[in-house]
């Protein structure tokens, strides 16, 4: 009988919850690498252009965190906002669709910047240790 394959990188315990998918473990080789591509993901294509940048993850992360935190403030303001401000320019069931929208989006970019974080730590040397 083959022995049993290991559990796909990252989804043994070694990294916390909400890390991406996307990014290896910390330690795993080309972690950074992994790391690095997934936060120009969330960014604009413009960001790219920026050495430093590319040349400290840390600071990549750190712009993620600011561009991924300010989109979930405007979902957050949308949200709080779209009834009052649209109320006659759009059909009821429109509106629905646009609340459901914003939540969506406001889900997704909690959920992106919680992982900014981990990743940002796991840039920085922070190692998450899983309780027993």
């Amino acid at each position: 009988m083959p022995a049993a394959s290991p559990p796909p990188p990252g989804r043994d315990g070694v990294v916390p919850p909400g890390w991406p998918e996307e990014v290896r473990p910390p330690g795993a080789p080309d972690w950074e690498r992994t790391a690095v591509g997934w936060l120009y993901d969330l960014v604009p294509p413009e960001y790219r252009s920026h050495e430093v940048l590319r040349r400290y993850p840390v600071l990549l992360a750190r712009f993620a965190a600011d561009h991924v935190g300010a989109g979930l403030e405007a979902a957050r303001a949308g949200w709080r906002t779209v009834r009052v401000e649209l109320a006659d320019e759009l059909p009821p069931e429109a509106m629905e669709a646009a609340m459901a929208a914003y939540e969506r989006e406001g889900a997704r970019l909690a959920a992106a910047a919680r992982a900014v974080e981990l990743v940002g730590g796991a840039l920085r040397g922070e190692r998450w240790v899983p309780r027993m």
